[in-house]
């Protein structure tokens, strides 16, 4: 399929990705998928349930609101990005969820998503 549009050209390049990873990943109550979106400007997370198709736990960098989180060494996006995890898996663990499946989204395991995967796992989230 040739696609003339590169913004488009990526868009749908990402969700074939998307789409192959899913095929592999899924979610149940015990071990439910951690899902990560992210845009140019935000990244959201959630941890879904497939079995019973319900989000369980959610966050995202819109609810750190004006502030600036500081890592050592990472831009403030990926510092962001790291707190979100950070913050999702301590809403996880205090629902009692400790491991989840890791849902890249179709997205390179790098940067931003890395991050925030960091940030679950500093929050004692396994997988």
């Amino acid at each position: 399929m040739k696609v003339k549009n590169s913004h488009r050209a990526k868009r749908l390049s990402r969700e074939r990705r998307h789409r192959r990873v899913r095929a592999k990943v899924f979610g149940t109550a015990d071990r439910p998928r951690l899902s990560v979106y992210r845009s140019l400007d935000h990244l959201w997370m959630q941890l879904i349930d497939d079995a019973a198709g319900r989000t369980l736990v959610s966050a995202s960098d819109l609810e750190l609101g004006k502030k600036k989180p500081s890592v050592e060494g990472l831009t403030a996006r990926v510092a962001a990005a790291f707190v979100t995890g950070e913050a999702l898996g301590k809403k996880a663990m205090a629902k009692g969820i400790t491991t989840v499946v890791f849902d890249r989204g179709g997205f390179a395991f790098h940067g931003r998503i890395k991050a925030a995967a960091e940030g679950a796992r500093a929050a004692g989230l396994k997988f």
